[in-house]
C-alpha cells in the first residue's frame, strides 16, 4: 500500500527538489486526465497492473516458506529471510527512489523498477542456495520501491483533483489483488510442481503486467524535472522524526505490521503440520482472508468518526489481540476466525495511522508518508523474522506472544499520545 492498505501499502510522492516553473493552474487542470477523458482508462489499467506486479512479486515466497525450508533444510526463521529481505529492501529504498523520480521522471522510474524487479523474479527460481535466494529477494525489494515512490506523484500531476482519490484507489486495489493473488496462485502451483515453478509463474505474470503497464501508461504532460537538493531532504526528514506525534504514528504502523508479518509468515508452517496437515494449495487459499482487510480498511473512516483516532487505534489493537488469542485454539474454524480478526484489526489500525500521517505533517507530506511506509515495511521484515524464530522456539504460541507484545506496544504508544494531548491543553 495505503494502502489501502489492504495490504499492502500507501503510495508516496516526490521528495525535496527545486522544480521548474509550472504552467498556470487553469491550463494544467484542463489538460489533466479525468474519468471518460483521453488516456484515463489506459492510465488506470496501467497502474492497476503495476500494483498487481509489485505486490505479487514482493510476497511471492511467503506462502511457500514450508517448502523452501524443506528444500534447503533450514528452519522457519532462516526461510523467513526471503520475505524480510524483500520488504526490508523496499523500506530502505522508498526515499531514494522518490528522489530519483523527482529528477528523472515518474514513468521512467516506475518502468525501470518493474523491469529490474521482473528480471530478478525470473532468476529467483534458479537460486542454488538460501543465501543467493535472500540476496536476490533483497535486490528485488529495493527495485520495487520505485513503484510506491512514484505512482502517487504521477497521479497527482496528471489527474484532475476530483478524480485523484479514485485513481489512487485503483492503484491500491492492484496492490491488494497482487498481494493476495500472488500468495494464492503460488500455493496451488507449488502443490503440483514445487516452489520454484510457483515463483517462476509469478515472475511470468509480472512480466506480462510490466509490458502492459509500459504500453498503456500515457506519457507525462506535467512533470517538471527538479534539481535534487539532498540537504533539504535530510532536514525535512529530520524535522519529521523530531515530531513526537509522527514518531508515534510511525511506531504504531511498524508494530501493527510486525504482528501481521509474523502471523502470515508462520501460518503456513502451522497449517501444514499436525494436527491440521493441510495441502499447500489450501494453505495458499488462506490468504483470501485478505478480503476482510479491504472491508475493515474502508470502514476505518467511519470508525474514526465514531470513536476518534485514538479510539479507533484501540479498537484495531483490541481486535487484533482477540484474534491472536483465538488463533491458539486447536480447531481449524477457530484458527481461521482468529486470522479474520487479526486481519480486520490490522488493516483498520494501519488505515487510521497512515491517514493520520498526512493530516499531521503540515509541510513535506510526501516525505512524512515515505517515512511511514519505511517504518511499515521495517515492521514487516522484523515481524517475519522474529515471528518465525519464535515459532521455531515455542511453536504457534511463541508467534502469538510476539504479536501480543507488539499490540501492547500500540496500546502504550496510543495512551502516551492521549496523555500528551491532554497535557497540551491543560492551563499553565
Amino acid at each position: 500500500m495505503t494502502p489501502a492498505s489492504t495490504g499492502a501499502s500507501t503510495s508516496v510522492g516526490a521528495v525535496a527538489s527545486v522544480p521548474s516553473p509550472q504552467p498556470a493552474p487553469g491550463a494544467v487542470s484542463e489538460s489533466r486526465m479525468s474519468p471518460g477523458g483521453p488516456g484515463y482508462r489506459r492510465m488506470s489499467l496501467a497502474l492497476f497492473l503495476a500494483g498487481v506486479a509489485t505486490f505479487a512479486l514482493l510476497y511471492s515466497t511467503q506462502a511457500l516458506l514450508p517448502l523452501i525450508s524443506g528444500d534447503f533444510a533450514v528452519s522457519a526463521g532462516d526461510a523467513s529471510w526471503t520475505v524480510a529481505a524483500a520488504t526490508g529492501g523496499l523500506a530502505l529504498f522508498v526515499l531514494p527512489m522518490s528522489a530519483l523520480s523527482e529528477r528523472f521522471g515518474r514513468r521512467t522510474v516506475m518502468t525501470a523498477s518493474l523491469a529490474v524487479a521482473v528480471t530478478l523474479g525470473l532468476l529467483v527460481p534458479f537460486a542454488p542456495s538460501l543465501g543467493v535466494l535472500v540476496a536476490l529477494r533483497a535486490l528485488q525489494g529495493a527495485a520495487l520501491a520505485g513503484l510506491p515512490a512514484s505512482a502517487a506523484a504521477y497521479l497527482a500531476e496528471e489527474v484532475t483533483p476530483k478524480a485523484l482519490v479514485t485513481a489512487i484507489g485503483l492503484f491500491v486495489a492492484g496492490n491488494s489483488v497482487g498481494g493476495m493473488s500472488g500468495r494464492v496462485i503460488t500455493g496451488w502451483v507449488a502443490q503440483e510442481w514445487g516452489w520454484r515453478v510457483a515463483v517462476g509463474a509469478i515472475g511470468v505474470v509480472a512480466v506480462a503486467c510490466a509490458v502492459a503497464f509500459r504500453l498503456l501508461l500515457p506519457a507525462p504532460r506535467h512533470f517538471r524535472a527538479g534539481s535534487l537538493r539532498p540537504g533539504v531532504l535530510v532536514r525535512t526528514v529530520r524535522d519529521h522524526l523530531a515530531n513526537p506525534l509522527l514518531r508515534r504514528l510511525y511506531a504504531i504502523g511498524a508494530l501493527f505490521m510486525t504482528v501481521f508479518g509474523g502471523v502470515y509468515t508462520v501460518i503456513g508452517y502451522r497449517l501444514t503440520e499436525a494436527p491440521f496437515s493441510l495441502p499447500q494449495g489450501v494453505v495458499g487459499s488462506i490468504f483470501l482472508v485478505y478480503l476482510v482487510g479491504t472491508v475493515s480498511a474502508s470502514a476505518a473512516g467511519r470508525l474514526v468518526s465514531r470513536l476518534g483516532r485514538r479510539g479507533a487505534l484501540y479498537a484495531g489493537g483490541a481486535t487484533t489481540a482477540a484474534g491472536l488469542l483465538l488463533s491458539l485454539g486447536g480447531t481449524l474454524p477457530t484458527v481461521l476466525l482468529g486470522l479474520v480478526l487479526i486481519t480486520a484489526g490490522f488493516f483498520a489500525g494501519h488505515a487510521v495511522a497512515s491517514s493520520a500521517v498526512g493530516k499531521t505533517a503540515t509541510v513535506g507530506r510526501a516525505q512524512a508518508s515515505a517515512l511511514y511506509q519505511s517504518a511499515y515495511y521495517v515492521g514487516s521484515s522484523v515481524g517475519s523474522t522474529v515471528g518465525a524464530v519464535a515459532f521455531h522456539a515455542g511453536g504457534w504460541a511463541g508467534t502469538v506472544a510476539v504479536g501480543l507484545v507488539a499490540v501492547t506496544g500500540v496500546a502504550v504508544i496510543t495512551l502516551a499520545g492521549t496523555r500528551a494531548a491532554r497535557a497540551a491543553v491543560q492551563p499553565a
